[in-house]
């Protein structure tokens, strides 16, 4: 694995084994990030976001497991790591933000407590120590009166101060990687450009990479500088900002943009959502996941799951649209 190369996920299978049957979360998954990246995973719930960043914590819940593929971060096999081993990484090289602050945080502990916890878990920082480097990093999330938040329990503090105290946790050894699931969920939109501009912030200063988790694509184009679109559980479309807000190739990365709210829409303008249901992960299609919603969807679609072309260096699309444009295309060329 090349040096500047930090996290490399290839072809990661996670399945569910429930009463019902296999639900297959993750469907072959790759995915790879060098040091100081911020990447985005957008996708509808259901999707397999978050399965994604727990298979990467080694978190992932019990009836799951991942049944196929490798990942590679900082050097570790995490498919291969004990209990023990992952303890040792998670929080210290790679860290999570939750989707929801408040069932994440303890209610009966202190806030003081979460944190020095993490610290003393991770460090060789005695009590005093662990007490100042929890206030320095308050201050750093941007909580005033830091001293007196510490003594102050999650239900007396707000939903954005709990969110900074999340992020402060996930900090507190200035970690590798940082996954942020859902990190504004719930929040009002002033509070939700403050932490972003705050892990922005934080991430110049440490050299840190970020995967942000969402189905926000207007958060995502503020702090990312690679997008990855999920689909049931699998990447459909992978790009930088540009291509995928303006050379968006899959009808699904089209839909997901067209249901965004935009400035310039005419008076009662409605948005466009995208028709039918998301699929039933017990039953999923042969094909592409999304061809029983797609306006364009052909007959193979529904039969086989297509490779992904290329389009340029980095970005890649997996639709069978596409291999048709490039057949006609070359067809029409040699007339």
């Amino acid at each position: 694995m090349m040096s500047n190369i930090l996290l490399d996920i290839k072809n990661l299978k996670v399945s569910f084994f429930t009463p019902a049957g296999e639900v297959k979360a993750i469907n072959d998954v790759s995915i790879q990030m060098e040091e100081g990246d911020v990447l985005g995973i957008v996708g509808e719930s259901g999707s397999g976001k978050s399965v994604t960043s727990y298979s990467i914590m080694g978190l992932v819940p019990f009836p799951g497991r991942i049944i196929d593929g490798t990942i590679d971060f900082n050097g570790h096999r995490i498919n291969d790591m004990t209990e023990a081993e992952l303890r040792s990484i998670r929080g210290n090289e790679v860290s999570i933000i939750f989707q929801d602050p408040m069932t994440s945080l303890n209610p009966v502990y202190t806030i003081g407590n979460q944190i020095r916890e993490a610290i003393l878990l991770h460090t060789n920082l005695n009590k005093q120590q662990a007490y100042e480097r929890s206030v320095e990093l308050l201050k750093l999330v941007g909580i005033n009166e830091p001293e007196k938040r510490l003594k102050q329990y999650p239900h007396e503090l707000s939903g954005g101060m709990r969110q900074r105290v999340m992020i402060a946790i996930a900090l507190a050894c200035e970690p590798k990687l940082l996954i942020a699931d859902e990190p504004t969920t719930a929040l009002d939109v002033t509070i939700q450009a403050q932490i972003m501009e705050l892990m922005t912030e934080l991430k110049n200063k440490i050299n840190m990479s970020i995967i942000l988790i969402t189905h926000d694509l207007g958060i995502v184009s503020s702090v990312c500088r690679k997008i990855m679109v999920m689909y049931a559980g699998k990447i459909v479309e992978s790009g930088t900002i540009d291509d995928i807000f303006y050379n968006p190739k899959h009808e699904y990365t089209k839909g997901l943009l067209r249901s965004i709210p935009k400035l310039n829409t005419k008076e009662h303008e409605k948005l466009v959502p995208i028709e039918g249901t998301p699929v039933d992960m017990l039953n999923p299609p042969a094909g592409c996941p999304f061809a029983p919603r797609c306006e364009k969807c052909m007959k193979i679609c529904l039969r086989e799951m297509p490779e992904f072309t290329k389009i340029s260096d980095i970005h890649y699309c997996a639709c069978w649209l596409l291999q048709k444009e490039a057949f006609e295309a070359s067809a029409g060329g040699n007339k």
